[in-house]
């Protein structure tokens, strides 16, 4: 086999007209070489031949192993053909072995047009968030993106529960004053999985005039914009910030999406705040009135006098004890409707388990208590007392020698 400097010269000297015997004369090769370097479609390259190693015996069983199971360690793999030799060495060929046997899942670059799209998803900060009893917790943050733009809406909300997923939407939707034609989830429980939507969420897109889309799993290009953001947040915007509460998180999230929407982003080379109208000119309007999400329930009251939102519990006015009422609650307040008059009101709370007491409740439950407990005052009636005679009458007893 001829060197990669001899082909070179070879096919420079024949491009110069020497003949091929000549040019094999002078480099003291066969004319066959010469021949063979003039016709080739590339250089020479050398290829050792294939060679039997201590790995040959293992690779068919190897290759079975990964079609079946392309992640299995190597470690469990060699356990499992019986190797007994060096587990580097195994490993080395393993690595060789696993892109022919894993299945390629090609990632198509998706045009986003103005109007269509906006990617819903969650966020939770790696920080905890203060709350009302003094405990702390992990709390979620919606965030919707529209495709287009970019623009970046996003809020912390209570729980993950359905109600607080379409009140926390409702919220951002207002914000953005119109509404995407397509909201992409994935496959959040509290919106829906696969063809099943959580109670009350078919309603909500209805009223929107919408279309839910939940993705399939393993597809993360199609949610990937808004995936990207929630890295992000936690790059740029938690790093040495604190928190108070999560009305406090909020408003700094709030200050610093305000600035971050007005940053050029790579991939469209602009700002989202410059391409916003775009969007939302091809938007459908918000519906003409507020939409009914959110906590709602009707119960009739007990002789306890308090309500259960999530899992916290309200106190009522104890004079409906008995009467139906409507519980509604949002993300940050509790009402307490008689007849569709507002009785009762309570500032919502995000702690788990907590007893909310109003004490004028409590001063009038016990003002209750005190007149149930005091006997009712018995008041002689005139109209009672009855003649003897009356009686008699009323047997056939008159004249008939009746007793005195």
């Amino acid at each position: 086999m001829i060197t990669l400097e001899d082909w070179a010269l070879i096919r420079r000297l024949v491009a110069d007209g020497v003949p091929q015997r000549q040019v094999a004369k002078d480099l003291g090769i066969g004319r066959a070489t010469v021949a063979r370097a003039v016709t080739s479609t590339s250089p020479p390259k050398y290829e050792r031949p294939p060679q039997e190693t201590s790995f040959s015996p293992f690779e068919a069983r190897v290759r079975s192993l990964l079609t079946e199971h392309p992640q299995m360690p190597a470690t469990v793999i060699a356990e499992r053909v019986g190797w007994s030799g060096s587990i580097t060495w195994f490993r080395d060929n393993i690595r060789g072995l696993r892109p022919e046997q894993a299945r390629v899942d090609p990632a198509d670059r998706l045009v986003w047009e103005p109007g269509d799209a906006a990617q819903c998803d969650l966020w939770f900060p790696p920080k905890k968030i203060p709350l009302e009893d003094g405990t702390s917790k992990l709390l979620p943050v919606l965030v919707i993106t529209p495709a287009h733009s970019r623009f970046v809406l996003g809020r912390m909300i209570p729980t993950r529960h359905t109600e607080d997923l379409l009140l926390g939407s409702w919220e951002l939707l207002q914000q953005l004053g119109r509404v995407p034609r397509r909201l992409i989830w994935d496959n959040e429980a509290g919106i829906g999985r696969g063809p099943r939507r959580a109670a009350g969420v078919a309603e909500f897109m209805g009223m929107l005039a919408s279309r839910l889309v939940l993705l399939k799993p393993r597809d993360p290009e199609s949610k990937g914009i808004v995936e990207r953001r929630n890295g992000w947040f936690e790059t740029s915007f938690m790093p040495g910030r604190t928190f108070v509460s999560p009305a406090d998180f909020n408003m700094q999230f709030t200050d610093w999406l305000n600035l971050a929407n007005s940053r050029i982003v790579r991939t469209v080379k602009t700002r989202p705040v410059d391409r916003l109208d775009a969007d939302r000119a091809a938007m459908l309007p918000l519906p003409p009135v507020a939409l009914q999400v959110g906590w709602r329930n009707r119960v009739r009251l007990g002789r306890d006098y308090y309500v259960r939102v999530d899992s916290n519990d309200y106190s009522v006015d104890p004079t409906v004890i008995g009467r139906l009422v409507d519980v509604t609650a949002d993300l940050d307040q509790v009402r307490v409707r008689l007849e569709g008059r507002v009785i009762t009101q309570h500032a919502r709370v995000w702690a788990r388990g907590a007893t909310i007491t109003d004490p004028a409740h409590v001063a009038t439950a016990k003002i209750l208590r005190e007149q149930f407990q005091q006997p009712r005052a018995v008041v002689p009636d005139e109209d009672l007392s009855r003649d003897l005679a009356d009686y008699d009458r009323a047997f056939g007893l008159t004249g008939t020698g009746a007793i005195s």
